[in-house]
């Protein structure tokens, strides 16, 4: 069973977790505001710079079911604090090396295993572990709304300390705040992650029962979709609005923004998740995803509109996770949540990969993100679609007699 001590008390074990996600998602997401500095300082085409982030990515979803597995087991505090040392090791590697060939490993190897030990699935199976079914899905919310808070710090911050003493510094000095993750690790350590004898699957149970599933398949195409879009925006969007005739800071503040009016729909979006059908929630959010993108790159874009559009990207930008892990949970119990979640983390992922990759490789042939952002748009409405018909139904061998 779960920590006790966590059971009758979440709170500390929320906190640290608010504090963990906010510090690796914050970092993650203002990596965008370095691709035009870096790959101008290093002689890179931009598709330099979006490989190592779309590696980054595949590399993190796919080693998010083996952190996963590991947090499950052992508890997440250690999984998180394997994946902070790595996180470190990562952003020390960007801030240093500049061959292309040394970038791409580093940044795509090194932090992409940091992010798999020290991101939403491990933090979240911690989570959902030790608050009650009832109140799963605001605890995640909450969780996911601080995490979006931290991007809101990281990137004027990194912004500030780049302009004063170049992108360089700004890497070293995230690396030193990453390393913080290692002790808050302690806070989100549990003693005894085995349930009760006949209350929870077995790891192999839980596989075969997902595989076999069909709204675990519909959860993971349409997080497919919320990765590609949250990856090529937070990668891209700095640069494409400097190709816009906005100043490099503009882009560094609508990402802000995002991670701001996340901060609020992230917590609505836990908070409707108790309250109504989940894969109704998630098909309107990502019917919101394409409208905001529509009206962004059809009107003209100005210094306002960028603007307005970061606010209303940032009520969808997260807000799935939290719904899609409370989903899982809902389905399939919490004792292997984070393996599974981790399953459907790697579809995300590839998305991912996808969006950051296919951006670079857009514009380094085209000129422009134009086509890009029309494949966002359509595959907004695919995942509105797909998520419609999964229900948040226990599996029948979890269901009481």
């Amino acid at each position: 069973m779960p920590d006790t001590d966590h059971r009758s008390n979440p709170w500390p074990l929320l906190i640290a977790a608010c504090a963990i996600l906010a510090i690796a998602l914050g970092i993650r997401h203002s990596f965008g505001i370095y691709l035009a500095p870096m790959s101008h300082d290093n002689g890179w085409g931009r598709e330099v710079f979006a490989f190592a982030i779309a590696l980054q990515n595949l590399v993190w979803g796919a080693a998010q079911p083996f952190a996963g597995r590991i947090a499950d087991r052992y508890g997440a505090g250690r999984a998180v604090a394997l994946g902070s040392v790595f996180y470190v090791a990562g952003l020390v590697g960007m801030a240093t090396i500049s061959s292309a060939s040394g970038f791409i490993l580093v940044s795509g190897l090194l932090l992409g295993i940091g992010l798999a030990g020290a991101s939403f699935a491990v933090v979240f199976g911690a989570v959902g572990r030790v608050v009650a079914a009832e109140k799963r899905s605001m605890a995640l919310g909450i969780a996911g709304a601080v995490g979006s808070f931290g991007q809101f710090v990281m990137l004027p911050l990194g912004q500030s300390v780049m302009e004063a003493f170049g992108w360089s510094m700004a890497l070293l000095l995230l690396a030193l705040l990453a390393a913080a993750m290692l002790p808050l690790s302690l806070g989100v350590s549990e003693k005894d992650t085995t349930p009760p004898a006949g209350t929870e699957m077995s790891a192999a149970d839980a596989l075969r029962e997902a595989a076999r599933h069909s709204g675990f398949w519909l959860l993971s195409l349409g997080f497919f979709v919320c990765g590609f879009q949250v990856v090529f925006i937070g990668t891209h969007l700095p640069a494409f609005l400097v190709d816009q005739g906005l100043s490099g800071g503009t882009g560094a503040a609508v990402l802000a923004l995002v991670g701001l009016f996340n901060v609020v729909g992230s917590f609505l979006a836990g908070m409707l998740g108790a309250r109504m059908r989940k894969g109704w929630l998630l098909s309107a959010i990502y019917v919101g995803r394409a409208i905001a993108i529509a009206l962004f790159v059809f009107l003209p874009i100005t210094t306002a509109s960028a603007w307005a559009f970061g606010i209303a990207m940032g009520f969808f930008w997260l807000s799935t996770v939290p719904v899609t892990n409370a989903m899982v949970a809902g389905i399939f119990g919490v004792r292997n949540m984070s393996m599974l979640t981790g399953i459907v983390f790697f579809c995300h992922q590839i998305g991912a990969f996808l969006g950051g990759w296919l951006g670079g490789y857009v514009y380094d042939r085209l000129g422009s993100y134009d086509l890009v952002w029309l494949i966002a748009i359509v595959l907004s409405v695919a995942a509105a679609l797909l998520n419609l018909p999964v229900k948040e139904e226990l599996v029948a061998r979890l269901r009481p007699a």
